[in-house]
């Protein structure tokens, strides 16, 4: 018998089971391990923001189709089971980026398909939020949500550093061989990240299916119907959403700040491989310190917004991050905040290691945060619509941070540079969410 406590935490498994893409492959693992073999973090950064852009336009493009097409069939579980299986397809195949021979087109059509199937799968998981709690009860739900999920990314971690991922020597973190003799040689440790990503979602997207059941819709229609009213419904939305002054400036505000959210975490691993030169395995213990903090700094800023409303939250982090990201550009091997330091020096280690932290925990509370805002920000009698706004809202733009990058990491030459866009793109947002009223248009003034 599927009970509400139940069914929130099938809904939590999803952060589970869906976390190692952005630990694992985006950030930590995978992408620096990119940037070694290519042996250049430049042309590696260049490649990785012109492929995430390119996923980028075509989740833009269909998630807020996608998401009509499902608001009228009621059948958002079937889209979420499709989008799986495309996740765990294309994260199997990136075991083919060989250190000999990568195969650079390949290994990122298998990640945008990884990709896409992941970014649907949490459009339609988010928008299944508000039918699990109050209003009141929604930013701890959240919260606690992000914060589990975060948790998964620790363990899955730990698992490929301890057991899989080997370091020059080829070693893992506990110095011994990687798992079921695979051959260090060809990096075939750290290559299985892929397919270890894979069937760790499959595992542990059991709990969700199994206990998962979205309500009933009266009025249901097919999906031919239901294509065929897409577009029309969306272009209406898109016309009445100007009159809707709170909701539109927060759709935009959020835009571009998990925009750079999004560009930060893609870009944290090539950044830290190369400019201060870290292996795949320094790269994955930064990367545990950064969760943890995330975890806990995200379970605290659920209950904060439980209890003062999400838009303080969001606020917060956004400073946090501006901060940060201008930090970033600070720190190399040569130098921390303006001060030389020598070749042996470990300055630029631990402030990367706190900055790791901050963002983690800006990072995971202000997602969380964001998912409760839009539930205020929404017309309860159309809350699904409104969440399909905020896909398209989170998905239209999300080509900007990771093209920017490569843009301006290709002409700067240089990877400190190239993170400069990240900090427009907070402030902007920050500015943008002055006017969005903590209970949306909707509410009495």
């Amino acid at each position: 018998m599927t009970t509400p406590k139940r069914r929130i935490w099938g809904w939590f498994f999803f952060d589970w089971a869906s976390q190692p893409y952005n630990t694992l492959l985006m950030t930590f693992i995978f992408a620096p391990y990119m940037a070694s073999i290519m042996q250049d973090g430049t042309a590696a950064q260049t490649v990785w923001g012109y492929g995430i852009g390119a996923a980028g336009i075509l989740i833009a493009l269909g998630s807020p189709l996608l998401g009509t097409i499902a608001d009228h069939t009621g059948g958002r579980m079937r889209f979420i089971l499709l989008f799986s299986l495309m996740y765990v397809i294309g994260s199997w195949g990136l075991w083919y980026a060989r250190p000999d021979d990568p195969n650079i087109w390949l290994v990122m059509l298998s990640f945008g398909i990884g990709l896409l199937g992941m970014e649907f799968a949490t459009t339609f998981t988010n928008s299944l939020l508000p039918d699990l709690g109050t209003r009141e009860e929604i930013g701890r739900i959240s919260g606690s949500g992000w914060a589990f999920g975060y948790l998964g990314g620790v363990v899955s971690l730990i698992l490929v550093l301890f057991f899989l991922a080997e370091n020059p020597e080829g070693k893992t973190l506990l110095g011994g061989a990687p798992l079921f003799g695979l051959d260090a040689a060809s990096r075939e440790g750290t290559r299985a990240v892929g397919p270890f990503t894979a069937i760790w979602y499959a595992i542990f997207m059991v709990p969700f299916f199994l206990w998962v059941r979205e309500p009933r819709k009266a009025d249901a229609i097919s999906v031919s119907a239901a294509a065929r009213r897409a577009l029309p419904d969306l272009k209406q939305s898109l016309r009445a959403l100007p009159h809707q002054r709170s909701l539109f400036h927060f759709l935009i505000s959020s835009m571009l700040y998990r925009d750079a959210l999004n560009g930060m975490f893609t870009f944290g691993g090539i950044y830290a491989a190369g400019v201060l030169g870290w292996s795949v395995t320094f790269v994955g213990i930064f990367g545990i310190l950064a969760a943890i903090t995330g975890a806990v700094f995200t379970w605290l800023g659920g209950h904060a917004d439980s209890r003062f409303g999400p838009k303080p939250v969001i606020k917060g982090c956004l400073v946090i991050l501006s901060l940060v990201a201008i930090s970033i550009v600070f720190v190399s091997r040569e130098a921390v905040f303006g001060l030389a330091v020598g070749p042996e020096s470990h300055m630029p280690d631990i402030a990367f290691f706190i900055l790791g932290g901050l963002i983690g925990a800006a990072g995971g509370s202000i997602q969380a945060a964001s998912r409760t805002m839009m539930v205020r920000q929404a017309d309860p009698e159309r809350i699904t619509e409104a969440f399909g706004l905020y896909a398209l809202a989170g998905k239209a733009t999300s080509f900007i941070a990771p093209l920017s990058i490569a843009v301006v990491t290709a002409a700067t030459q240089s990877q400190a540079a190239g993170i400069t866009p990240l900090v427009v793109l907070f402030l902007i947002g920050l500015i943008l969410l002055a006017p969005v009223r903590p209970q949306g248009d909707h509410a009495t003034p």
